[in-house]
């Protein structure tokens, strides 16, 4: 008669596995909605910055990216942002929501500028922008050749720091 029989090392390795498979996927699913809504903001400013540089360059019209003061009325009506120099509706996805965020919560703050300057030059000049939500920020930033796109905060200070 044998004795009572334990777990072989391999059974207690697929254990730990499931268990630590299972804990990753439940910590990707509990990521922070505020965070995730900021990056979707991001990455659909980034989009529409650079929709409205080539749009400028294309048309050769002098187009700038500026934020609506709050209170003000505009002819969109709820307008947070507008793009001023191109027609209503020439920026692709925009036609659903114009110049609003996707959640009204977001801020936004041109730095060292009351407008980015989109072109028509192809050389634009070094901007940034910073968007707000519930106390996390992205930067958008460019170096006036590359495109907009979601920088570090940290590294963007250092980069506009002066020497």
């Amino acid at each position: 008669m044998a004795g009572p029989r334990g777990f072989t090392l391999i059974e207690l390795l697929l254990v730990l596995l499931l268990i630590a498979m299972a804990s990753g996927l439940v910590s990707l699913s509990l990521r922070d909605g505020g965070q995730a809504s900021l990056e979707r903001e991001a990455e659909r400013l980034a989009a529409l910055l650079e929709a409205g540089r080539a749009e400028a360059r294309a048309s050769g019209v002098a187009v700038r990216f500026e934020l609506v003061p709050p209170g003000e009325r505009t002819a969109d009506g709820d307008a947070r942002f507008r793009f001023v120099g191109l027609l209503p509706g020439s920026l692709p996805g925009s036609g659903t929501r114009p110049g609003q965020w996707l959640d009204p919560a977001v801020t936004a703050r041109i730095d060292n500028a009351g407008a980015l300057r989109l072109g028509p030059e192809p050389l634009i000049g070094a901007q940034r922008i910073t968007l707000s939500l519930d106390g996390q920020q992205r930067v958008l930033a460019t170096d006036g050749l590359a495109p907009f796109a979601v920088a570090d905060p940290a590294v963007a200070d250092a980069a506009s720091a002066p020497p």
